[in-house]
């Protein structure tokens, strides 16, 4: 009994830490743009809120948006919790605007067989001016040089990232003490670096992160499809779509289907196109083109409209995104471009096309089928009487004065069953004794 209670009064007095932490984690693999941005807000408010021993983002990008890296390294930079960005698993990279994620972190750690760096601004439309490019590579690398020495870490390294495109393998990034170290994976990690002291915003706080359990954050349901639109290629034809469907319900009203897909469609593209650096030149060309589709299909121009449509399509969708801002590494592919091209073109002159002849094509079924059909008088229509048409008698009214049996007669119109005709100007009326 002695040893229980001084067992009771032991646990007691034991430090908070010898009691398990927790440790969130969180994957960023893909491009950086608002989407992710948003996620890692939400993660490291989490684990704010959770009062975790750190926050984990294991990381492999090609880069992304200069506007969602900048939220994101503010983020981190404000950071209560200890941020540690785990470059993970073997054969990833932070490419590009990952470099500036890395930097920012807390601790930096990198996987054997992972790369780091080619964070050089690049234009992907069109080659920029000496000047413009000057600028761009000047803005980028004062942002890094400003990250790296927050974070103390090797600012010659981080700048050479930037204006020489020099891309590391983990161990030379540890060499020149541009990341804190190289682990396995997230236990031997977490091993490593419990007992280190990192300087967060409200002081300097100690990790034991030994013992911690792990716990996973994912993206939700709604993060994963706005990061899926965040894709220019997945926007682009969105929009797309969204026209197809539009005027598909607009030429065969009743159909709903494409005009619902068409809606939902068009929102999800410009909810995508606001996020990303959409050249507006570009996407007047495309509105432009289909727009000379549409007159293809009412003015019979030989196929110039539509030729034209198809170069505007095609020049517009080339120059759809601006990416001329440093680390932008967001393009369209030319292989979706090419292809949404020459579906666009087939689906205006074949399947619209077939649909706008469907409804000027003259009735075949019905009563409405007679209207401009010839018949044959069975007795003198002064003014009414009978006539045969397809095998059938019908009441007649002739709309020409007196009408002679036998006669050639064409139907003008029907109104309650009777048929108004008028006599075949080519027929020539018998002779009579």
């Amino acid at each position: 009994m002695k040893h229980f209670f001084t067992y009771i009064i032991l646990l007691c007095l034991l430090p908070s830490w010898a009691v398990a932490q927790k440790v969130i984690s969180m994957k960023l693999d893909g491009t950086i743009n608002p989407a992710t941005a948003d996620y890692i807000h939400n993660g490291i408010e989490k684990a704010e809120k959770e009062n975790a021993e750190c926050l984990i983002i294991e990381l492999n990008t090609p880069g992304g948006l200069l506007q969602s890296t900048r939220d994101i390294v503010g983020y981190i930079l404000s950071s209560e919790v200890p941020v540690v960005v785990y470059v993970s698993p073997g054969g990833s990279q932070a490419g590009s605007a990952g470099v500036f994620v890395t930097l920012a972190a807390h601790i930096a750690a990198m996987a054997p067989g992972t790369n780091i760096g080619a964070a050089h601004p690049v234009s992907m439309q069109s080659a920029m001016d000496s000047v413009m490019t000057e600028k761009v590579t000047n803005d980028a690398a004062a942002f890094i040089r400003s990250i790296a020495e927050k974070r103390d870490r090797n600012i010659r390294w981080a700048e050479n990232a930037v204006r020489r495109s020099y891309s590391y393998t983990e161990t030379e990034a540890l060499q020149d003490s541009a990341i804190n170290l190289i682990a396995k994976n997230e236990r031997d990690l977490l091993n490593d670096i419990d007992g280190w002291q990192v300087e967060v915003n409200s002081g300097i706080k100690t990790l034991h992160t030994k013992n911690a359990v792990i716990e996973t954050y994912s993206m939700g349901v709604g993060e994963r499809i706005l990061n899926i639109i965040s894709d220019p290629n997945i926007a682009y034809i969105l929009f797309l779509l969204g026209v197809f469907g539009i005027l598909f319900e607009l030429y065969n009203p009743g159909a709903i289907l494409p005009g619902i897909v068409g809606v939902i469609s068009i929102v999800l593209a410009f909810y995508s196109m606001r996020t990303l650096p959409i050249n507006y030149a570009g996407l007047a060309l495309i509105i432009f083109a289909i727009i000379l589709f549409l007159l293809e299909l009412k003015i019979a121009s030989h196929g110039l409209l539509a030729i034209g449509g198809t170069i505007s399509l095609l020049i517009g969708s080339l120059m759809l995104i601006k990416a001329s801002s440093s680390l932008e590494l967001v393009h369209l592919s030319r292989v979706v471009i090419i292809s949404a091209t020459a579906v666009t073109a087939l689906f205006f002159l074949f399947v619209i096309g077939a649909g706008l002849r469907a409804q000027r094509a003259k009735v075949a079924t019905g009563i409405e089928a007679l209207i401009g059909e010839m018949g044959e008088t069975l007795e003198i229509l002064d003014p009414t009487g009978m006539i045969k048409i397809h095998g059938e008698i019908w009441n007649a009214e002739s709309l020409s004065g007196r009408i002679g049996q036998g006669e050639k007669v064409r139907i003008k119109e029907m109104k309650d069953l009777k048929l108004f005709v008028e006599k075949n100007e080519s027929s020539v009326e018998p002779i009579t004794t």
